[in-house]
């Protein structure tokens, strides 16, 4: 979408702020020997306090209130009773929601309790990548210059991108126009971030592999070499200027 009307960036905040709030107590709510799906059943209770709606599950009828993917598992992972978490996993959570109409996206990996497997380091790139995307991101920017950034900047920490997975449009929907916006640069995308629109920009870091392949749930997607993959993510809105980050109160990178 785009914000048109002083009422439309109240509606956006307002949904932004409960996803990163849903987000930061989640990742500070989980701990070892807790199941994915009472982490999700935490999360949900936050979303309903607010009066929000699991967009996930609104939009696609996905099997939770949020995305808990667990160690080899890049992204989507269903929350489960029998996946229990453990010291030093790499955990990636993602919240969206609705509320009166706006859609609004936040997403976070982290290390749980002790780097016990050397995950930090790429949960740490990843946090930079992003970082530096969105410092980037003005209105007239090509979105390919953005996603060569990020590529760019993965294979400096020794990383890699997922190539099938990207950023989108958000705002009165989960995933709108401008869709795809890639971890990497698209010679033939001659698209340009437009002022006044609403994105999620997402990263994709992995450690060996560079596509992501369903892993036969119907959901939960994995690498198609392996290996590991960070996510962060933050909803934002497009100016001539550095970016609002409507997620800001999770910041990402502190």
């Amino acid at each position: 979408m785009s914000i048109t009307k002083e009422s439309e960036l109240v509606g956006m905040k307002k949904v932004s702020e409960v996803v990163a709030y849903t987000l930061k107590e989640m990742i500070s709510y989980a701990r070892p020997g807790m199941s994915t799906m009472e982490l999700d059943r935490f999360g949900a209770g936050i979303l309903k306090d607010f009066g929000a709606n699991s967009a996930p599950y609104k939009t696609y009828q996905f099997p939770g209130w949020t995305c808990i993917s667990v160690g080899k598992e890049f992204c989507h992972g269903i929350p489960s009773s029998k996946r229990i978490l453990k010291e030093g996993d790499l955990v990636n959570i993602d919240v969206s929601a609705e509320l009166n109409g706006f859609w609004s996206d936040n997403g976070a990996s982290f290390v749980l309790g002790e780097d016990q497997f050397g995950h930090q380091k790429l949960v740490d790139a990843s946090k930079i990548i992003l970082k530096k995307a969105v410092d980037q991101i003005r209105g007239g920017v090509k979105i390919s210059a953005i996603g060569h950034l990020m590529e760019t900047e993965a294979r400096k920490y020794g990383f890699k991108v997922i190539k099938n997975l990207g950023g989108h449009g958000i705002g009165r929907r989960l995933h709108e126009q401008p869709d795809e916006l890639l971890n990497f640069k698209n010679p033939f995308d001659q698209r340009r971030f437009k002022k006044n629109s609403v994105v999620a920009i997402e990263t994709f870091i992995s450690t060996l592999s560079t596509y992501a392949i369903e892993n036969g749930d119907g959901w939960t997607l994995v690498g198609n070499k392996g290996g590991f993959m960070a996510q962060h993510e933050h909803t934002l809105v497009v100016t001539d200027h550095r970016p609002i980050i409507l997620t800001e109160k999770n910041q990402l990178w502190d």
